[in-house]
């Protein structure tokens, strides 16, 4: 089995992005203005961080704007490789995302709250280079960053039905990370909150997390 990328979200800082990175971060999640959730940062200070990331490393800025010329625009200006569109918006989008930033991956979220989910990720997998399935609830502008685990057994059934990359994200931690990989089998996995400690990075649950995962990737076939 590949090996499972490790995206790190909510980096708040050059420091957190380098610890991150140390400690085996594929993908750094920095989190712009949001209606809820934690690790949100000013627009200069992500760009910031993106432009002092090393080679190797992508760089997903977090949006809850839904205008494709507008997060083209933001994007843009962060010089991030990709756009993390954490509302369900309408596919139109993309488009007009591709048009104004023609080099840009976009990676559509899909909360994952029913069945009509694996439906939406298919849809979204016309466009989208990428999908990350999280715990939030839009109807209610909660848009991510919950710490609650949502249905994998939806999530698996989504990892089976497109052919694009599928980052899983909702209440993962060092404690649970294995489970989630052997039973959902995603492209990668994304967390904030639970390798986190008094809102700052925490180095020892980051490494256990990371551990796990490689544990995991190991023993799964």
């Amino acid at each position: 089995m590949p090996r499972t990328r490790l995206k790190v979200c909510c980096i708040a800082s050059a420091e957190e992005a380098r610890l991150a990175v140390s400690l085996g971060a594929d993908v750094l999640g920095l989190v712009s203005a949001m209606p809820s959730g934690p690790g949100p940062i000013a627009d200069d200070a992500i760009a910031g961080i993106a432009h002092a990331v090393p080679p190797g490393v992508m760089t997903f800025l977090l949006t809850s704007r839904t205008e494709g010329d507008d997060i083209a625009a933001q994007a843009r200006a962060a010089g991030v490789a990709a756009v993390q569109i954490v509302a369900h918006v309408d596919r139109a989008e993309h488009t007009r995302i591709r048009a104004g930033a023609p080099n840009l991956r976009i990676v559509q979220v899909v909360h994952v709250e029913d069945g009509g989910a694996v439906g939406l990720a298919r849809a979204y997998a016309e466009t989208a280079d990428a999908i990350l399935l999280d715990s939030g609830r839009p109807a209610a502008a909660e848009l991510g960053g919950t710490g609650r685990v949502h249905d994998w057994e939806i999530s698996r059934d989504i990892v089976r039905a497109v052919v694009k990359p599928v980052f899983l994200a909702g209440g993962l931690k060092p404690e649970n990370v294995a489970r989630a990989v052997r039973q959902v089998r995603p492209f990668g996995v994304d967390l904030c909150s639970g390798v986190r400690t008094n809102d700052r990075l925490d180095a020892a649950r980051l490494d256990a997390f990371a551990r796990a995962l490689a544990q995991a990737d190991a023993t799964t076939v």
